[in-house]
């Protein structure tokens, strides 16, 4: 199975590449330290790709380090039958995907290598990895991205061209969540990159996009825990940069990518192997900028399409202050904390919401600041119960409140449009309180207050 991997990630190399590279300097291997080779060479780019002649083939490689004349290449497929014998020979650039419409419906692995036995894509050749947008070329972000998701589309709007993580731990349920996102939002194109997925996650996500109607709009780019790592590291590059390519050509992309934790984790390994002296908890000093590098990339064009990114970050042992979230956090509009199945309103955060929540529906902000207030309350009420204390008609009232909310508002199995939700906000309301407990505005309770549940609580 290794072998026909390796097969198939050379034959994306072109024939005129394979000239190409016949004509660069070759050069002897002078160290193997688990899968990075080390030769001395000049004139040789960081990332640059290259190909590893041994007498059991051909293995592709890229360049993760430079010492003076000494590079460094991490092997795609491991170490395994490469000698200090073989020879190396550079292709000159770095690694590329091809773009295509034909894209679209298909998966593809971390090196860009179709997963699901279809054609090759070789026309329009583009490098990953490149520079984020030029912010002349951004507009202010301005449009919502509905989902049909209450806890997003009411408390905490996605916008087009945002950048956010989930932040959650392990067996959380963020890749159904992050399934349902793809199958509901109103953008043109889903672009899904799963980095260390287990074979069952990746076959839930091909299954329930196809059974749901998406895959024929949707891009995978697919690294299993059993692929060599220095693909996990590409797949947020591959992604964004055929992202980045179709939001040039005006459409709205959708980047899913899950797990991020994962990608720095491969950061770690390849930094441990290299020797580099490590950060906080072993990871790279640099761990910040490889994900910020990332992030950037969400953007909306002027007079062009957009990007925007949710990337799930598992936290380890729930603990936000471990690098990764906590990086994360520094670069990103906000994020959503999921936990016990749900997305919590207390953490999670949009902090471009206000950019669209006033142009939905009137009531939208009230809704949104008077549910999680009143939520606040019962849960502190919640905590007076657990403590044995007497409960008055008021905290009666607040614990059938947050029993609603997190029925028909938290629950992530809950599908209704945003008018549907702002609609099921004020019943719920109407269920446990009368109008004078809420605070609500007078004009807006007038408006939409449900009259036939108005004076059941008096």
């Amino acid at each position: 199975m290794a072998s026909a991997r390796r097969g198939a990630m050379i034959s994306t190399i072109s024939k005129k590449e394979r000239e190409q590279a016949m004509r660069k300097v070759s050069t002897k291997i002078l160290n193997i330290v688990g899968n990075v080779v080390s030769v001395k060479a000049e004139e040789i780019c960081y990332e640059e790709l290259a190909l590893i002649l041994t007498k059991r083939g051909k293995f592709l490689a890229q360049v993760i380090r430079i010492e003076k004349d000494i590079v460094y290449l991490q092997s795609f497929s491991g170490s395994s039958g490469i000698s200090t014998g073989d020879e190396v020979r550079f292709l000159g650039h770095p690694m590329r995907v091809g773009f295509s419409d034909t894209m679209l419906g298909r998966i593809f692995n971390g090196s860009g290598t179709p997963r699901d036995n279809g054609p090759e894509i070789t026309e329009n050749l583009i490098e990953i990895a490149g520079a984020p947008v030029n912010p002349i070329k951004r507009i202010v972000p301005k449009n919502m991205i509905r989902t049909n998701i209450p806890m997003i589309d009411v408390f905490n709007s996605l916008v087009r061209s945002q950048k956010l993580p989930i932040f959650s731990v392990s067996g959380e349920p963020y890749n159904e969540l992050l399934a349902r996102i793809a199958l509901q939002a109103e953008v043109d194109i889903i672009v899904l990159g799963g980095i260390g997925l287990k074979y069952d996650e990746y076959i839930y996500f091909r299954d329930t996009l196809e059974e749901g109607g998406a895959l024929s709009r949707s891009i995978f780019f697919i690294h299993t825990a059993s692929d060599p790592i220095v693909e996990g590291l590409m797949v947020p590059d591959l992604a964004l940069a055929v992202a980045e390519k179709f939001a040039i050509h005006g459409k709205k992309v959708l980047v899913l990518l899950t797990d991020m934790t994962n990608f720095a984790d491969a950061l770690k390994e390849i930094a441990v192997t290299m020797e580099q002296v490590p950060s906080n908890r072993g990871y790279p000093g640099d761990l910040y900028s490889q994900l910020a590098a990332r992030y950037e990339k969400a953007v909306d064009f002027v007079d062009a399409g957009s990007i925007t990114i949710l990337a799930v970050t598992t936290m380890p042992g729930d603990d936000v202050t471990h690098p990764v979230p906590d990086n994360t956090g520094y670069i990103t509009e906000g994020q959503f904390y999921l936990r016990n199945a749900r997305i919590e309103p207390f953490g999670s955060l949009s902090r471009l919401k206000q950019q669209v929540n006033k142009d939905t529906r009137e009531d939208h902000r009230a809704i949104m600041d008077g549910m999680i207030q009143l939520y606040a309350k019962y849960k502190e009420t919640e905590e007076k119960r657990a403590m044995g204390f007497r409960m008055s008609e008021w905290d009666s009232k607040l614990l059938k409140y947050g029993e609603y909310f997190e029925k028909h508002m938290m629950d992530l199995t809950v599908n209704i449009s945003l008018e549907e939700a702002l609609d099921k906000g004020w019943q719920i309301l109407s269920d446990c309180f009368v109008p004078s407990e809420t605070n609500f505005r007078t004009e807006l309770v007038e408006k939409f207050w449900p009259a036939q549940k108005g004076n059941n609580n008096g």
